[in-house]
Order: structure tokens, then C-alpha cells, then sequence
């Protein structure tokens, strides 16, 4: 009975093969049997000619490979279904060398990741350690498995696959991988690397996270980080990245760092914006105190009435370095100044103009509400968000803040986020209502009614695709929105995580947040997540000051202690400051990053994540 059955299971097979190749054949095809060993390496042939082959196979190890060539060829030809088909149907009868088995795996897995399921590729995609594999097995294995990685968000396990693919590829290829690699460790936390590195195992990987993260603390410090990155070259000899280090590391170690003993602050301390320079003045003054160094003189100019002569004040008072002005229009003046014949004065600018000519020694750092919501558009997808739905407010600021924020988003997924735009009143109830899908629901639910002809109960039911809500909005628009947004999730639906920025927080001192604001998570400088010594202080010196006057107070204590990394942190982009509003990098445009911190508001209390 049991030869029976496989005679019937391998009849079946045949039949299923021979339809297959009569669908995809092509008429006066050449299947002539090649000399020697069929290679597996890749599939030039149709899926219908490899069928052919199969068939007419003199051996169980030449029919498999041609088994496995057929697959391959579908995949070529845009045909997981039919792969997976075939795969399926070929199993059980597969010869049992190495090679065949792992070409069944790393096929099936492909299949499965075209077919849109990146966990059961992986979960499928596993070489016993011990298997002799030639190394074009090996590359296919760990490209595959470095690619299913980064669909699953997964950035430190796409680098672990991307460092042992390194080892079986030629030097210009194992550059470009090495480079690759480089990129997704150079914008992570140093503190999550450093958890990674404790875990690693294989020698080369754990190299990596090693590197990284001693280029990430030691960056500030160029003799401090030559002596580790020495210390490191002497421990890993071998390693790919001892004799070539990443560019941009070996950039920093070569950049001067700014050691400016005069610093100018250019600031409006008069005119409509003084009560913002007020606030910057006094965070430079904290920092400059808390620093205590008595080997730097910090002079302030007031460039309310006219920051050209502001600016040339401090240049004819022997300025090093300068910070500031804030205003848009300042910085636009002194950027039409012509330009000096010798060395520039660097400078941090403290706002963004709107088109900008790169300098080697020009800084822009702001808390521009359109970084921000780049900065959460980042955040979502490191929380696994795959399809956002924003709700942002139709004045200029939150355009500007939903555009920024796809920008953000499309670089990081290639799709566009989908918007809305709400105005006042009850035109923001029928947004949020139109964007959740509830107007649509209640259309189809009243024509069902007049088809029907009778009384009918139905619920509505809201989009059940949109997995994550961005809010763009003011703290009036949050407590008439939030409702809004509550009472559209159908009761078949569950709510889904709701963001907002900084912008939506209220402005007093009051500690308890309005009720409608629960749940939704918001982000913000860390120095405003949660009371500290220093910020009671801060509150008692200064009672009256809003939020957005503690930002700009913190701004300038970041500033300062900027001046003497600006230089190394240009140089390698993967360098990050703790500051104290914000996780801060540098551009090779020298944009100051800002990576905020999250916090979700419980009972009218803001609690950090």
C-alpha cells in the first residue's frame, strides 16, 4: 500500500510538472542535456525549458537541480504562486545533498517574501551550522537574510547577516557591503549598541558594534579616540575595517575641533523677540556656569535693532567663534555680507533659512516645528508603524509639518503618509469622520436602507487599515479633535496609537492635562518630560516662562556646549550628543538633528516611554 501511494503522490508530481511546462512552454525550445554537473548559481533559462529538463533527467540529482532551476525561473518571472507550487509538489523527492536542500530552503524563503510574509521567510531561511556550502550559497543566504531583516525593521540583525556576508565576497564588493552596513550603525544610540555588543558572538559582528561604539563616545575627543581606535586595530587585526576605516570615521579623526577662547552671542535683547533672546541668554549663562571654564569669555550682542553691526562688532572685538543671531532676517543679512578674503569666524546660527549655501564652518540649529514632526515620522517607524494617517491643521505651519513629515516618512518606506487637513469648527468633525472611512460606511448603511425599504439597524464601521494617528494641531484643536477621533473608531475596531508633537502640549505650568488628551503620546525635549532638580529651579527663578520659553532656555545651554563638538560631529554623522533637548547629530550640511524624547500622557499626567 505505502509503494502505492508513492507511485500515486509521484504520478501526481508528473502531471502537475508537465501541465506546468505545457502552460509556460515555448514551441522548438533547445532543452538538450548539458555536459557535467547542473549548476544552481543562477537560472538563465525559462521555468518551462528547466521543466523540460527535469524531465528528461538521467539522475534523482540532476532532475532536482533542474527542479530547483524551474523555481527559480518563475521567481524571475514574477511568479511566487506558481514557485511555491512547484517547491511544494517537488519536497518529499529531493536529493539530499547539501546544496539541493539548501537551494529548496533559500527558494522557499524567497517565495515567501514575495509573497508579502517576511517572518516565515526567515523562520524558513536556517542552514544547520555545520553544512559545507560553496560561497555563492552563503552570499545568496545572507543577502536574503540581511533583506528580511530590514523589511521587519530590524536594523542590528541586518547588520549581524550584512557582516558575515563580507567574508565570501572580493575586497570591492566586501567595500561596498562594509559601507552599507556602516550606514545603519552610524544613527544608532550608542546605548543600543552597546547592549548588542554585550550579546554578540560572531568575532566580526561584535567588531562592528565595537567600532561603532567607540567612534560614538571618544568622537568629541580626537586623541582619546586615536588611542581607542588603536587599542581596537591592535585586538582585531583581522577585521575588515582595521586596515580601512569608514570614511566618515576617519574624517573625524583628521577634523580640528573649534577652540574658540571668545564667543560671541548675537541675540535680539530688544525689539518684539527680546523675551526669546531673554530666554537664550539665560540657558548660555547656565551652561557657562556649570561648565566653569574660566579660559572662555562669552560676550553677548544685542541684535534686535541691526545684526550686521552686531556682527561686526564681535568680529572687531576678536571673536572666535560665534552664536547666533535667531531671527531668519538677521541670518539672511549677515549671509549677504560679502565674503571674507581669509578665514571665516565659525558660526551657529540659531534658526534655518530657507535656501542656504553649504560652509565647512556654518551651523544651523533651531526647534523648527517641521523637524520635529520629521523627527516623529521616524519615530513611528522605529515603532513598527506601517501605515500612518495624519490629521494636521490647514494653517501654514501644519503643512509645513505634514510635508516634512512625508518627506521623512518616504525616504524611510517609499510610500507618501496619507494627510488630511482640517479647519475650525465642525469641518474638523467631518475630516476626521471622512478620513476614518465613517461618512463612506454611513453611505453605503443609508442606501442599504432604501433598498431595503424598511427599518434597518447597522452600525458604522471606521478604516480598519490605518495602524497609527499623527496630530498636528494646537492644544485647542487636541481637545476638540481627540473626541473627534474617539468617537469615529467603529465598535468593531480598536483604537489605534495617537501622536502629536510638542506643539500640542498646553502651555502653562499646570501640572494635570486636560482629560482629552489621554492616551496620546507626545514628544518633546527630554529636559521637559519629567520635573528635575534643575528644571524646579529653573521654575522658580523664573515662575512665568511657558513651555516654549524652557525650550528656548535649554536651546542655549545646548548651544554652548556644542562649540567644541560641532566640528567632530560634522565630520562623522554618526556621532550623537546627549543634550539636554534632545539626542543631537550634525549633517554634513551642518543641520543640527534633533532626536526628542516621547512620553504618554495617563490620567493628565505626561509619563516618559
Amino acid at each position: 500500500m505505502l509503494k502505492s501511494r508513492n507511485q500515486l503522490k509521484l504520478a501526481g508530481v508528473a502531471l502537475f510538472l508537465s501541465l506546468l511546462a505545457g502552460c509556460a512552454g515555448t514551441p522548438g525550445t533547445d532543452v538538450s542535456q548539458p555536459q557535467g554537473p547542473v549548476s544552481l548559481v543562477k537560472a538563465e533559462l525559462s521555468s518551462s525549458q528547466y521543466l523540460a529538463l527535469a524531465d528528461s533527467a538521467k539522475d534523482a540529482s540532476s532532475r532536482s537541480r533542474y527542479q530547483l532551476l524551474a523555481a527559480h525561473a518563475l521567481l524571475n518571472e514574477s511568479n511566487p504562486q506558481g514557485a511555491a507550487q512547484l517547491l511544494g509538489a517537488i519536497r518529499g523527492n529531493l536529493a539530499q545533498d547539501t546544496e539541493i536542500q539548501a537551494e529548496f530552503k533559500y527558494l522557499t524563503a524567497r517565495t515567501l517574501e514575495q509573497s508579502g510574509d517576511a517572518a516565515a521567510a526567515l523562520k524558513t531561511l536556517v542552514y544547520p551550522s555545520h553544512w559545507k556550502l560553496p560561497d555563492w550559497q552563503w552570499v545568496s543566504y545572507h543577502q536574503l537574510r540581511a533583506q528580511l531583516f530590514r523589511l521587519k525593521k530590524q536594523p542590528m540583525d541586518e547588520v549581524r547577516e550584512l557582516a558575515e556576508l563580507g567574508k565570501y565576497l572580493n575586497a570591492t564588493e566586501a567595500a561596498e557591503v562594509n559601507d552599507r552596513l556602516w550606514g545603519i550603525l552610524a544613527p544608532m544610540h550608542e546605548e543600543t549598541i552597546e547592549t548588542f555588543m554585550q550579546e554578540a558572538t560572531s568575532p566580526i559582528y561584535k567588531g562592528w558594534l565595537q567600532l561603532a561604539f567607540i567612534a560614538k563616545h571618544y568622537a568629541v575627543d580626537p586623541q582619546t579616540l586615536v588611542r581607542f581606535l588603536g587599542d581596537w586595530q591592535r585586538e582585531n587585526p583581522f577585521h575588515p575595517a582595521a586596515n580601512r576605516l569608514p570614511s566618515d570615521l576617519d574624517r573625524a579623526l583628521n577634523a580640528k575641533p573649534y577652540l574658540a577662547r571668545h564667543i560671541a552671542v548675537l541675540l535680539p535683547l530688544s525689539g518684539s523677540a527680546a523675551s526669546a533672546g531673554y530666554a537664550i541668554k539665560q540657558g548660555i549663562l547656565a551652561g557657562y556656569l556649570a561648565a566653569d571654564d574660566s579660559n572662555t569669555k562669552v560676550s553677548f550682542y544685542d541684535s534686535g535693532a541691526n545684526a550686521v553691526a552686531a556682527y561686526q562688532q564681535a568680529l572687531a572685538e576678536g571673536a572666535e567663534f560665534i552664536i547666533g543671531p535667531l531671527l531668519q532676517s538677521s541670518i539672511e543679512a549677515i549671509e549677504a555680507l560679502p565674503k571674507p578674503q581669509g578665514p571665516s569666524v565659525p558660526q551657529l546660527y540659531l534658526n534655518q533659512i530657507g535656501t542656504y549655501q553649504a560652509n565647512v564652518d556654518k551651523f544651523y540649529f533651531s526647534l523648527s516645528p517641521s523637524e520635529e514632526a520629521s523627527d516623529a515620522a521616524e519615530r513611528l517607524y522605529r515603532d513598527g508603524v506601517e501605515k500612518p494617517l495624519l490629521l494636521a491643521s490647514a494653517d501654514a505651519t501644519g503643512r509645513r509639518m505634514a510635508e516634512a513629515f512625508n518627506q521623512t516618512w518616504h525616504k524611510q518606506t517609499g510610500d507618501m503618509a496619507e494627510v488630511h487637513y482640517f479647519e475650525q469648527g465642525n469641518e474638523m468633525k467631518l475630516t476626521v469622520q471622512r478620513a476614518l472611512g465613517v461618512l463612506d460606511s454611513e453611505a453605503r448603511i443609508a442606501r442599504m436602507k432604501e433598498i431595503l425599504g424598511r427599518k434597518l439597524e447597522a452600525e458604522f464601521r471606521s478604516r480598519e487599515d490605518v495602524d497609527a494617528i499623527y496630530m498636528i494641531a494646537s492644544p485647542q484643536e487636541i481637545q476638540l479633535l481627540k473626541p473627534f477621533i474617539d468617537v469615529s473608531f467603529s465598535v468593531f475596531a480598536d483604537p489605534v496609537p495617537m501622536y502629536t508633537s510638542s506643539r500640542a502640549r498646553p502651555q502653562d505650568n499646570a501640572r494635570q492635562v486636560p482629560q482629552e488628551f489621554n492616551n496620546v503620546m507626545v514628544s518633546d525635549i527630554p529636559w521637559l518630560m519629567q520635573l528635575s532638580n534643575e528644571s524646579r529651579d529653573i521654575n522658580e527663578l523664573w515662575p512665568t516662562w511657558n513651555n516654549g520659553q524652557k525650550r528656548l532656555f535649554i536651546m542655549g545651554w545646548d548651544a554652548l556646549e556644542l562649540v567644541g563638538k560641532l566640528a567632530q560631529m560634522r565630520a562623522f554623522p554618526g556621532f550623537q550628543f546627549q543634550g539636554r533637548g534632545g539626542v543631537l547629530s550634525v549633517t554634513h550640511d551642518g543641520l543640527i538633528k534633533r532626536q526628542l524624547s516621547w512620553g504618554k500622557i495617563q490620567r493628565g499626567v505626561l509619563r516618559p516611554l
